[in-house]
């Protein structure tokens, strides 16, 4: 028996399509700016002197780079309220992403910022800089320009991961996927444009990051 497709069927659930796309981009969005962040810490903390310090973020790293991160997620959401942390959905959502791309993002620019030459860094000692000083100034923005591609393609798939936060209910778009597909049984339809959609986000979330690195760093450059 020949298959009717019918995409029409999904119409009429456009407005809960809709409403996964927002939340995931509301999560990839707080997870890449927190993310990076935690893991632009984390690098300093990696190529520090402070061998404590050092070594508490490299199990930190080791420890989120070596386990799934459905794991993560399920020992966030269903693990944590044991200690009497609850969390909701978009909670365990978001500190789970932020959680996963702060240890990704360590690492890759942790690599960025030890290409910078150390004759850079000499320079800036015999400048009576501070350490705050030479990681601000001279280090960190070079280090993130050469790793800039790779950091971006690590947010795209933290991105693409968080369609694993609909088992915990978070309300993004393979969520969304999912409750339309239990409705109209139109499995092909609702997956194939949630596929779709997906991949708009990707090369449309590549596209900004692209844009972003231009303004960030080659502006920055003729200043």
């Amino acid at each position: 028996m020949a298959y009717k497709f019918d995409f029409g069927a999904i119409v009429p659930h456009w407005e809960l399509l809709l409403d996964g796309v927002v939340l995931t981009t509301e999560l990839t969005v707080i997870g890449a700016v927190v993310g990076v962040s935690l893991g632009t810490l984390g690098a300093w903390a990696r190529a520090s002197r402070a061998p404590v310090i050092s070594q508490i973020v490299g199990i930190y790293v080791e420890l989120i780079r070596n386990t799934p991160f459905l794991v993560q997620l399920f020992f966030i959401f269903f693990g944590l309220p044991a200690l009497g942390v609850k969390l909701s959905e978009f909670q365990a959502a978001v500190l789970a992403m932020i959680v996963n791309l702060g240890a990704y993002s360590t690492e890759i620019i942790r690599a960025g910022i030890l290409a910078i030459p150390k004759g850079q860094i000499e320079a800036a000692q015999s400048l009576a800089m501070n350490r705050v000083q030479i990681f601000r100034y001279v280090i960190i923005r070079p280090a993130l320009k050469k790793i800039w591609p790779a950091l971006s393609s690590q947010i795209v798939i933290v991105m693409l991961g968080s369609s694993v936060c609909s088992q915990i209910a978070a309300e993004e778009l393979t969520f969304a996927a999912n409750y339309i597909q239990a409705v109209n049984f139109r499995a092909f339809e609702v997956y194939f444009v949630a596929t779709a959609l997906y991949l708009a986000m990707s090369v449309l979330l590549r596209w900004v990051l692209k844009i972003f690195g231009n303004f960030l760093f080659e502006r920055r450059s003729h200043v």
